[in-house]
């Protein structure tokens, strides 16, 4: 928690590391986890209330005392943890951190604290619901209104389903396994680790829990860890009509750090083909050609806005940077760094990276493009424009995602982690005429 606070690191990262460091596994690991990513993932919430009882900003806490405090209150307030037990390890480590001092002040807030439920503070602090629906939703499920507005906005005539979103959202997803074509079946993959098929992606594998990367499949790298949303992107690439042959010339334009370009190029193997993955970042570039090492794939260090490589392509897949708003349950801090202004310049990126696309693909070839972001600005504004500037042809993508239930009124699609239990991906196919 420190760490985040301080240094912005990911606690999907950075918490891993630390239970190898300390050799913590177990119960006590899955406990640590919880109280981790459950805080990051609350910490909105947590800081209204702890604000309250303090009687004073969460800005004006000294940042150790505060970190006790955000994993103190998740556990009054969000798990079965007896409250004597998670007051008094609370003022444990305050003690150590700051002395009697801070100990005591620790101690007085969480008492406070403590003398509600979750239920009753949310009933104190949050927006009226009947005034303002989506801002007591919002505060409810731990979201910024801002980003609970957008989820509305894109549900558009199902905007009832706000809640059960904001709920899905706010639940620690399942692990997703990826079986390689040609490597192994979601079938074998599944008996070998225990998991379970699903109907979504004939390549997808979930899993209740545990360290997916001591599994032998994932070690021997017959498997990756990959949400099913992004299996369900890259196959969707793979099925759509082209108008001519497929040569076999694959671009994968924003390919760091590498998943969905290792599921593109065992599909490729198949058939002979190769793929292009191309990484402005030297770092992520390296992630890449780990991800799709003896695999048809040939990683460029280039832009893609201004990649060099010889127009021509089948097929290319523009999963673009984005806000990230529909990855939010596996990143359990992100929703509180990201900001309203984060998304004019990613849709200009996002155009520019489509203006690039369009140029690199062939007549009759097709370019998909997907965003982690269900954001109606970076989605079917994104989509729509590009079709419009440079001539391309809207497909009805939904055809393109065969087993996957209702995605929109089309014809881009996008995938919910309420609905479909993928992260919120979008995806839009469009061809360039011949």
């Amino acid at each position: 928690m420190r760490a985040v606070r301080e240094r912005d690191a990911y606690a999907n990262l950075a918490l891993p590391k630390l239970l190898r460091e300390r050799r913590i596994s177990g119960r006590d690991a899955a406990f640590a986890t919880e109280l981790t990513y459950g805080s990051a993932r609350a910490l909105g919430f947590l800081d209204a209330v702890i604000a309250d009882a303090a009687g004073r900003p969460v800005a004006d806490i000294d940042g150790p005392l505060l970190d006790i405090l955000r994993l103190g209150t998740y556990q009054l307030l969000r798990t079965r943890t007896p409250t004597h037990a998670a007051v008094a390890t609370s003022v444990d480590m305050a003690r150590t951190e700051r002395g009697k001092g801070g100990a005591g002040f620790v101690n007085a807030v969480l008492r406070k604290v403590s003398r509600s439920s979750a239920d009753e503070w949310i009933d104190a602090l949050a927006p009226d619901a009947a005034k303002d629906p989506v801002g007591h939703l919002a505060f409810r499920y731990a979201h910024p209104r801002w980003i609970a507005q957008a989820f509305a906005d894109a549900l558009g005539s199902r905007a009832d389903e706000l809640e059960a979103l904001l709920t899905a959202d706010d639940t620690r997803p399942a692990v997703h396994l990826v079986a390689l074509p040609g490597r192994i079946t979601a079938e074998e993959l599944a008996l070998v680790v225990g998991g379970t098929e699903s109907e979504q992606s004939p390549y997808a594998v979930h899993l209740d829990g545990g360290d997916p990367g001591s599994l032998e499949p994932v070690r021997d790298g017959l498997a990756r860890v990959q949400d099913e949303g992004s299996q369900i992107v890259a196959r969707a690439l793979t099925l759509a009509p082209l108008e001519g042959e497929d040569g076999g010339r694959w671009l994968d334009l924003c390919a760091g750090p590498g998943g969905k370009s290792a599921l593109l190029g065992a599909l490729a193997d198949i058939d002979g083909f190769r793929v292009d993955a191309v990484e402005p970042a030297e770092h992520r570039a390296e992630l890449v050609r780990k991800a799709v090492s003896d695999l048809p794939v040939d990683v460029h260090v280039v832009d893609g806005r201004d990649s060099g490589l010889e127009p021509g392509y089948d097929r290319i897949l523009v999963d673009a940077p984005c806000t990230g708003l529909g990855a939010l349950r596996r990143r359990p801090e992100a929703r509180w760094r990201r900001e309203p202004s984060d998304v004019g310049p990613l849709v200009t990126l996002q155009r520019e990276l489509l203006a690039a696309a369009a140029e690199l693909v062939r007549p009759g070839g097709v370019v998909l493009y997907s965003t982690c972001s269900p954001h109606l600005s970076e989605t079917v504004s994104v989509a729509s424009d590009a079709a419009r500037r440079h001539g391309l042809v809207e497909l009805d993508t939904r055809e393109l995602i065969p087993g996957v239930g209702e995605t929109g009124d089309g014809p881009s699609a996008q995938l919910w982690p309420h609905r479909h239990g993928t992260d919120g991906m979008f995806l839009a196919a469009l061809r360039k005429p011949l």
